[in-house]
């Protein structure tokens, strides 16, 4: 035996297991660590960009050098963006429609998925497949007999084209929200329903004060995911709802023609429209989802956690 060997400690068998396992550890949250940071650059780094370049000025853009930090903070992008979008009016419209799309699509699913979970009634099942074709089929498909529906109903050009929807379980991604309040619905006991119809309550009365408390979190989902798909929609709404009605995501679609036409009346020498215009657009119009989710971030998570529904 030499030296060397004699001075090194032996350890037990216990002790090296320990060490396995710190070390199995250790490197299993370098990897988790690893894979977080790979993700968040893969998130993160269009909407870096994004902020990055609203704060250029001409000479930043055209500069090869100034790629991520501007040579200073230049809010003019955001002030001739806002005032190509006509911000203020279309914000306050674009939250009106949206918030009342919402609420209506809620209340019509969570009344649809009560009454699948809840009552019986002749061809239930045929309707649940129904429900689901309507999903499974894109809306592209059936967006012709609709425009001529509506258009017969006096809806085109007018948000009632897509109110309506929302009211009667129509609206954008419905379906999905019936399934996920059936679902719910159908978890609780059927007793609590009995208990409040003793007491002598209606079948309204009991939706509203027994079965919608208990459904809250598919509730927040509901108006999160429906706020912003209603938000996010552009080619139904720019089709049914016209020219008079646009929000702030059609807007950016046409962004440079808003741009040139304020830039012609006002007369005035704003310069050409730019790549940090439009990023600064682009913020202007992400930035009310941002600041919901940033509010509403806890019951988000929860919602999402226990209905199991995802979406981007």
């Amino acid at each position: 035996m030499t030296v060397k060997e004699k001075t090194m400690p032996r350890l037990s068998p216990s002790r090296v297991q320990q060490l396995r396992h710190r070390y199995r550890r250790i490197g299993g949250r370098l990897l988790l660590y690893f894979l977080m940071i790979g993700v968040g650059v893969v998130f993160l780094h269009p909407i870096l960009y994004m902020l990055a370049g609203s704060f250029k000025t001409v000479a930043d853009l055209v500069n090869p050098g100034v790629e991520w930090i501007p040579s200073g903070l230049y809010t003019g992008n955001y002030s001739r963006a806002a005032a190509a979008l006509d911000y203020g009016k279309s914000l306050g419209f674009t939250t009106a429609y949206t918030a009342a799309a919402t609420v209506l699509q809620t209340f019509s699913c969570a009344l649809a998925g009560y009454s699948l979970a809840r009552h019986r009634f002749p061809l239930k099942r045929l309707w649940m497949a129904m429900i689901v074709l309507t999903f499974l089929i894109p809306a592209n498909i059936t967006l012709i007999p609709r425009y001529l529906q509506f258009f017969n109903y006096g809806f085109i050009d007018s948000p009632a084209a897509m109110l309506v929807p929302a009211a009667f379980g129509q609206g954008v991604n419905s379906a999905i929200f019936i399934l996920v309040f059936n679902q719910f619905f159908s978890g609780y006991p059927p007793s609590f329903d009995e208990a409040a119809q003793i007491d002598g309550a209606g079948r309204l009365t009991v939706f509203a004060r027994i079965a919608l408390p208990i459904c809250a979190p598919a509730i927040v989902v509901s108006l999160l995911f429906s706020f912003v798909w209603f938000w996010n929609e552009t080619y139904n709404t720019a089709l049914l709802m016209g020219e008079s009605w646009r929000t702030l995501p059609i807007k950016l679609d046409s962004f440079v023609e808003l741009f040139n036409n304020v830039h012609e009346s006002a007369a005035t020498g704003l310069g050409r429209i730019n790549e940090g215009l439009t990023l600064a657009a682009t913020v202007l119009v992400i930035a009310p989802l941002v600041v919901i989710y940033l509010v509403l971030q806890r019951r988000f998570i929860e919602g999402v956690e226990a209905t199991g529904l995802t979406g981007e």
